[in-house]
């Protein structure tokens, strides 16, 4: 199977930058020194700690599929940086402790599957094999918090 990952919307991010308020929400964003990995849901690369500054505001990844808002905190570089958009997994992200949720239509949890020293693909096309699955969120299995998008392309 195909499949297209996805760092978040780049005029989500460079509202956030410009503005330094969530754009989908208005709340205040929080600007400081890395502190952790992140990693950035732009362009989906972990942050040097304490040598990066990152953006921390509130996100809803289920904006555009579903009637029932979903959000939560997310980071991303303060500088600019270019959206991940590929048909392979992050290499930078197969360190990171990852859950993957399957979701139907209304951002229904179908399945999830925490993916630890595996073949991410094959995991990712075991979700994508359950017909209900629309699309696969990537959430950090530590913090629980969402990093990106893999879209379902089609068939080999």
């Amino acid at each position: 199977m195909n499949f297209r990952v996805t760092g978040i919307p780049p005029e989500i991010a460079r509202k956030a930058r410009e503005t330094m308020r969530s754009p989908q929400y208005g709340h205040p964003a929080h600007a400081d020194l890395a502190k952790g990995y992140g990693p950035c849901r732009s362009c989906l690369r972990t942050f040097e700690r304490d040598k990066e500054n990152r953006i921390l505001f509130t996100y809803n990844a289920f904006a555009g599929l579903s009637n029932l808002p979903l959000p939560g905190p997310i980071f991303i570089h303060q500088d600019d940086c270019q959206r991940y958009e590929a048909s392979e997994f992050p290499p930078y992200l197969r360190s990171l402790p990852i859950i993957l949720e399957g979701m139907g239509r209304e951002s229904w949890l179908i399945a999830r599957e925490k993916v630890a020293d595996e073949n991410f693909e094959m995991a990712i096309n075991r979700l994508f094999a359950h017909a209900a699955i629309d699309y696969v969120h990537l959430r950090n299995a530590e913090a629980g918090c969402f990093i990106a998008r893999i879209e379902r392309l089609g068939e080999n």
